[in-house]
């Protein structure tokens, strides 16, 4: 009731009044529009109880105009500020619309409607708004967009025609491909022209039909524009669209299906003797077909089971019962599911079921075709499998020897202790740890004995940190601990003390006392580095620190430390960068037979060109690169340059004899190496005949039994190849027998100081004599002198490589040799 003035006392116009504030509010609820006001001169802001709910806020919290600020998705706020001093400066009525971030996190689409009221001097004195919850009609309005695009551009033909003139009010980009016309020829057009066999009976009676039931399928024929026609299966619901009686109409192809059913004798027979097990039902579940695969996977033949309910295979354990299924697949026409079935012996199996619809040529429901497979031993396979993932997972994150974190999991908990001490502001250490030692081990007792000794030792460092800590093993002999939350430094030379203590103690296996001592390096955060990369690099120096001081010790970083360690560094990052830009160039030295001095072959050696330090000799890098393993790139980059140039120069008609290439065993024992050589090989067009690898004697006795097994491999093929610096190893003459070789090289050790020194003569006769015996060719390197020259060649050995006929020279100076 309205309030009367005039009648109505205090107490009656307060009480109308409140009933129509509740009024107010029930409508709010009801419409899910919040009101408020804002005083523009304090900011402080009264909402209503649903603009409590709308935005997400406790009723009891103060709310300010910066309240809503801080609620607005943050992309939205400065166009909401502008909005607001807009209204303030024109008076205007305002309509915005926006996104704000409910307490729930979810983002919130509201329509904010609101007005600037003056005061008596015509300042902004409050703004009165309403604010609107529209996130489901910003949803229904994306999806609505959706739908018109998926309906546009769907493959299936799409029509809307006027039930009446039966003209097509719509078609979209399917139709139009399908039927070869444009959409504005068809929208002047009629179903009957598409439909050229359609009668006028028909048309009145399938609208007959949409009159009752509003939708309806029919199967028809269509004709394109060049006349070809097919079939297609329709699906017709009568719609208004306009504000006119209309029908939507969404064809399918079926042409491959009218084809399949024509076949469909042939099929069933086929289906009859199919091993999987195919039943079909009536619309009620009963059981009308049942083939020989479901005789073999359930234990029912045909005359036991037909006519009974699907239900006496169907297990009851099912997350559906089977008429919640057929409920599903009425409405969605098939159905692929696993579900749980019944043999007669009550045996429960879990299967695969490929369900499908069975319509009569009404398109009513008339039955059920379901398509069976037994997968339990799948599925236990498949349990397996996720059991095997899940170990492979942790192979991934732990090492499979000692069962520590590996470098993947090490680097994780690094950062998170970085990002723990950080937060804490607490300090913790890393230790790197390399056993003294354990090469040996490895190479004199084989890799057996050094992984015990391995897990040893990660057990003996594990006594020694506390649960918190974490130990890992990066690979090899190299161990890495987190000592986390130090409450003094002094607690990690404890700690280190331990463990220089524990791993001095023996190791006994297989009856063998071993020694291995441990040489510590230590980094500390954050005094030293406050990133996981220079801690780990600082410890690794302080390590390095740590063999340089006799081993078996830990040191702890400084940033004086030794600038040698600073140079591996320096030097490897220079080696990556060189092998990227290919800084390195191919000297060549000639190889002569000293009793006709013809030239029959020469050495590749490398020189690595660097930017600004100029030439620099193989003595300064290639043992590193070997320690690294950066021996491999750079092997194979030598191998391809000395390859083209030798294979350019037997193109050119020179006879530059035998290539000389030497091959590290880290480059033999890669999986590719063979692979990569053929493949460099047949590119440039470089025989096999013109090539001699060049082993070390000392690496290839580390593992002769796997050296002679890829070294026939390669001598297979034509290859040469030789023994370098022979005589300065510990060969075995039962293995030097044994590996394929064509040559041994007399190290220039053995040379330099013939004729005065007689040990290096007796030397020298002796491995001549030796490579005779063998049937091995024999070659001297670094042959300086006349005199040794001539030694050379009254006890056999006519190939030499030295000084005396020509230093390591480049490509340019080597073809002119070739030209004299």
């Amino acid at each position: 009731m309205p309030i009367d003035i005039e009648k109505d006392d205090i107490q009656i116009a307060l009480k109308k009044l409140q009933a129509r504030e509740n009024t107010l509010r029930k409508l709010e609820s009801i419409s899910r529009l919040g009101s408020w006001e804002v005083d523009l001169k304090t900011h402080k802001s009264t909402w209503s109880d649903m603009s409590y709910e709308i935005y997400g806020v406790d009723k009891k919290t103060t709310v300010s105009l910066e309240l809503f600020f801080s609620l607005l998705v943050p992309r939205y706020l400065q166009e909401t500020q502008r909005q607001l001093q807009n209204a303030i400066k024109s008076g205007d009525p305002v309509s915005y619309q926006c996104q704000i971030v409910h307490s729930s996190g979810k983002h919130i689409d509201i329509l904010l409607n609101g007005q600037v009221i003056y005061d008596e001097e015509l300042n902004p004195s409050k703004i009165l708004g309403t604010t609107q919850d529209i996130t489901e009609q910003e949803a229904n309005k994306a999806q609505a967009q959706e739908l018109s695009k998926v309906m546009q551009y769907s493959s299936n033909e799409i029509y809307i025609i006027a039930l009446d003139t039966l003209e097509y009010l719509y078609v979209n980009q399917g139709a139009c491909h399908a039927l070869g016309y444009t959409e504005e020829e068809l929208l002047c057009m009629n179903i009957k022209d598409i439909n050229p066999n359609i009668k006028d009976e028909e048309i009145i009676q399938q609208r007959s039909l949409l009159e009752t039931k509003n939708y309806m399928l029919n199967r028809t024929m269509h004709q394109r524009k060049d006349k070809s026609t097919y079939y297609v299966q329709s699906y017709l619901h009568t719609i208004n669209y306009h504000n006119k009686p209309a029908c939507v109409i969404f064809d399918t192809d079926i042409s491959e299906i009218v084809e399949l059913e024509f076949q469909y004798k042939k099929q069933a027979k086929v289906l009859e003797y199919i091993h999987d097990s195919v039943i079909s039902t009536d619309k009620y579940g009963h059981i009308t077909n049942w083939n020989k695969g479901s005789t073999t996977l359930f234990g029912y033949s045909s005359e036991e089971i037909v006519g009974k309910s699907i239900a006496e295979i169907y297990h009851m354990d099912n997350e559906y019962t089977f008429k919640e299924l057929f409920i599903i697949l009425n409405n969605q026409g098939n159905l692929d599911i696993e579900a749980y079935m019944l043999k007669k012996s009550s045996h429960k199996i879990t299967c695969n079921l490929s369900l499908s619809v069975s319509r009569d040529e009404n398109g009513e429901v008339d039955g059920y075709i379901g398509y069976i497979q037994d997968i339990t031993a799948q599925k236990k396979t498949k349990e397996l499998l996720k059991k095997q993932t899940q170990l492979l997972k942790k192979q991934a994150h732990y090492d499979t020897l000692t069962s520590l974190p590996n470098r993947t999991l090490f680097k994780d908990r690094l950062s998170q202790a970085i990002i723990f001490s950080k937060r804490n502001h607490t300090k913790f250490a890393l230790f790197f740890i390399d056993l003294d030692q354990f090469k040996q081990i490895n190479d004199s007792l084989g890799h057996h004995i050094g992984d015990e000794v391995l897990v040893e030792a990660a057990k003996r460092l594990t006594s020694v940190i506390r649960e918190e800590d974490t130990l890992a093993r990066l690979g090899g002999d190299e161990f890495t601990i987190i000592l986390k939350d130090l409450q003094m430094i002094q607690d990690t030379s404890v700690v280190a003390n331990k463990i220089v203590d524990i791993m001095k103690e023996p190791i006994v296996i297989n009856n063998h006392n071993l020694y291995v001592t441990a040489s510590v390096g230590i980094s500390i955060y954050p005094e030293d580095a406050t990133n996981a990369s220079n801690l780990i690099k600082f410890s690794d120096v302080a390590m390095y620190k740590a063999k340089d001081a006799g081993r078996d010790n830990f040191q702890f970083y400084s940033s004086d430390m030794t600038s040698q360690a600073f140079e591996r560094v320096v030097l490897e990052s220079s080696l990556r960068l060189a092998i990227k830009e290919e800084q390195f160039i191919v000297y060549y030295q000639p190889q002569y037979d000293a009793s006709t001095d013809t030239l029959v072959g020469m050495e590749a050696l490398i020189r690595w060109q660097h930017p600004s330090l100029g030439l620099v000799p193989p003595v300064k890098f290639i043992a590193f690169a070997e320690e690294t393993g950066l021996i491999i790139p750079i092997d194979r980059l030598v191998m391809s340059i000395a390859m083209k140039q030798f294979a350019l120069w037997y193109a050119q008609g020179f006879n530059p004899g035998i290539l000389s290439l030497n091959l590290a065993m880290k480059q033999l024992n890669e999986v590719d190496f063979l692979t990569h050589l053929l493949e460099i090989m047949q590119t440039i067009g470089f025989k096999t005949e013109w090539l001699e690898l060049e082993v070390t004697e000392g690496q290839v006795m580390k593992n002769p039994q796997s050296s002679i097994i890829t070294l026939n491999i390669i001598h297979d093929l034509g290859i040469e190849i030789a023994i370098d610096d022979f005589g300065t190893g510990y060969s075995s003459l039962a293995y030097l027998k044994k590996l394929p070789l064509d040559k041994l090289k007399i190290d220039r050790t053995f040379v330099k100081d013939i004729p005065e020194d007689e040990d290096d003569m007796a030397i020298t006769k002796a491995i001549i004599a030796l490579a005779k015996s063998l049937n091995f060719k024999i070659i001297a390197e670094g042959v300086e002198t006349e005199e040794q020259k001539d030694f050379l060649l009254e006890h056999g050995c006519e190939l030499i490589q030295g000084y005396l006929y020509s230093p390591p020279i480049p490509a340019q100076e080597m073809q002119k040799l070739l030209v004299n």
